[in-house]
């Protein structure tokens, strides 16, 4: 008996996935915008939550790396327009990069039950870019003494933005579909949605 074709192949898997990332995207872009316009008090001047940054780690998880990067280039570059903070630009490219960059390599390296420890290290990296930036452009080292407090902030709001995008993850029937495991993932493993247990 034929083969059924699977569910994300062809022409209109291409088109269901390309919606899911612009969706993610201006989803994205819009609880960035919300969380320029509810500052927050925070230690640290600048210092934001990142919530925006759920829908990066739930978009490389998903639909993988490069679903994941055209959310945090949306975000980062129209978030910067429509809110006027132009100047934080260089800010959010070079921290957010980095954080991309990390999360790309958990979810081609480590192993799917990684969501929170993901995205706490992505944050970290992301908190050290924004300081290297700064140290940068101010020619001023002594910023850096802000990087311990920062450290300890990107690990308590990673591990809160990774418990958030791994409940996500736990309703999406497709999380850690082919894009994120690699051609030789079995048709089953698409379908099913990822277990409570596998992700905390």
């Amino acid at each position: 008996m034929a083969s059924t074709p699977s569910r994300g192949s062809g022409a209109g898997g291409s088109t269901v996935r390309v919606c899911r990332c612009a969706l993610l995207a201006a989803l994205a872009l819009a609880l960035a915008a919300l969380e320029s316009l509810l500052p927050l008090p925070m230690p640290v001047p600048g210092m934001k939550l990142g919530i925006a940054n759920v829908v990066t780690v739930v978009a490389a998880y998903w639909l993988g790396p490069a679903c994941a990067a055209v959310v945090f280039l949306v975000r980062v570059v129209l978030a910067a327009f429509l809110t006027g903070q132009l100047s934080t630009l260089p800010f959010s490219l070079v921290g957010g990069g980095l954080a991309l960059i990390v999360t790309v390599a958990f979810v081609r390296l480590a192993s799917p039950d990684r969501v929170r420890l993901c995205s706490m290290a992505a944050a970290v990296a992301h908190n050290v870019g924004q300081v290297g930036v700064a140290v940068a452009l101010t020619a001023t080292p002594q910023i850096a003494l802000y990087l311990p407090v920062l450290l300890v902030a990107g690990l308590v709001t990673g591990f809160l933005t990774g418990t958030v995008a791994a409940a996500l993850l736990e309703r999406v029937p497709a999380a850690y579909r082919l894009a994120s495991r690699g051609p030789r993932a079995s048709r089953a493993s698409c379908e099913q949605p990822i277990s409570r247990e596998a992700l905390r």
